[in-house]
């Protein structure tokens, strides 16, 4: 045996129902970014579809790409990191919807031939400033979208933004922003089909927020935030379980097949405890390649061990916690080199 990353694709699907509770009237944007937050993108896409997600957030046209060759032409794939001109002409080829928060990237599209529009939501800036167009350009954009609209380059699909989520008060700030960005627009005479301003947070907690699409990325996986609500709280459980194996025991103590290298990050050392067969063990020292674990009487080679997710004494926003960072963080550092292995009662 060796460390092993489990992906339970029953947890996705209960986490995907939860989320579509939870968010409902608003439909549900199931977010895949960074190989679908490390749980590897193509059966989480595939279990998605079969449980009627018809949105996913890809983030990158390259991925947006992959998405769609995995989910067939039936479903939305709408994307927000876009290069340039390439980056367009290849979102467009494949059908993606994109998030568009620069001018420049209105020029680019504009130049590009037509084949058939681009389906293009528009980004105001709310104060977060992670690309979007700032209000006082905002007039001069939707101007660019309705020449493009008019010409047959695009098809304006929404206004969508990002929130901070570090309090009420900011969220509510920029919410005014993007009410007052749609409501230029649609007196500009483009009326968007979609809104979308909330994520995980505030999809949940606030109903007002929630507008016609609620990007999920880090609930839909059983991540719940930093200081925030438990799992049982919000209704959602882990789906990624990482477990490693029992290499050697000596006088330093317990050895696992993992270690930094892997992603496991070395700052948690001294900092949190395994359950072993005879209870829990100090995790006392993490190398490059390798754990040690606080040793027990009869620990042996090949014995597995649960770090984090079911099973474990601790999630990975328990581990996030001790360390000052976010949960998935400590999800997106597993390396791809550590085996993916999907449990699923369906399978």
């Amino acid at each position: 045996m060796s460390a092993v990353y489990r992906v339970d694709l029953d947890a996705l699907a209960r986490n995907l129902a939860r989320v579509r509770e939870a968010v409902a009237p608003a439909a549900p944007m199931l977010v895949v970014k960074d190989d679908a937050y490390a749980h590897g993108l193509e059966p989480i896409v595939r279990r998605a579809v079969a449980e009627g997600v018809r949105w996913i957030g890809a983030f990158d046209v390259a991925t947006g790409a992959a998405v769609r060759r995995i989910a067939g032409p039936d479903v939305r794939i709408f994307v927000w990191l876009i290069g340039g001109r390439d980056d367009l002409a290849a979102g467009v080829a494949v059908d993606l919807d994109l998030g568009i928060g620069d001018e420049a990237l209105l020029a680019d599209l504009a130049g590009l031939p037509v084949e058939h529009p681009a389906r293009v939501h528009l980004k105001i800036d709310t104060g977060l400033h992670r690309n979007g167009i700032r209000p006082e350009r905002w007039e001069a954009a939707l101007a660019q979208t309705s020449a493009l609209v008019a010409d047959g380059h695009a098809a304006f699909e929404g206004i969508w933004s990002h929130i901070s989520e570090a309090s009420d008060a900011d969220d509510d700030d920029a919410r005014a922003v993007f009410l007052a960005a749609r409501e230029t627009a649609r007196a500009a005479g483009l009326d968007p089909r979609f809104s979308h301003l909330a994520a995980s947070a505030a999809g949940f907690a606030r109903g007002e927020f929630r507008e016609d699409l609620v990007r999920v990325g880090a609930f839909s996986y059983g991540i719940r935030p930093a200081g925030g609500p438990s799992e049982g709280e919000l209704g959602i459980e882990p789906i990624g379980q990482l477990s490693a194996t029992v290499t050697a025991v000596d006088l330093a103590g317990v050895h696992l097949d993992i270690g930094a290298l892997h992603g496991l990050p070395s700052t948690l050392a001294g900092r949190f405890d395994v359950l072993t067969p005879e209870g829990p063990r100090r995790v006392e020292a993490i190398g490059p390649t390798d754990t040690v674990l606080a040793p027990w009487a009869d620990a042996a080679p090949g014995d597995e061990i649960a770090l984090f997710g079911p099973g474990a004494l601790f999630g990975v926003t328990d581990l996030a916690e001790l360390v000052d960072t976010i949960g998935e963080e400590i999800a997106l550092r597993i390396s791809p080199t550590v085996p993916r292995v999907y449990v699923s009662a369906h399978a």
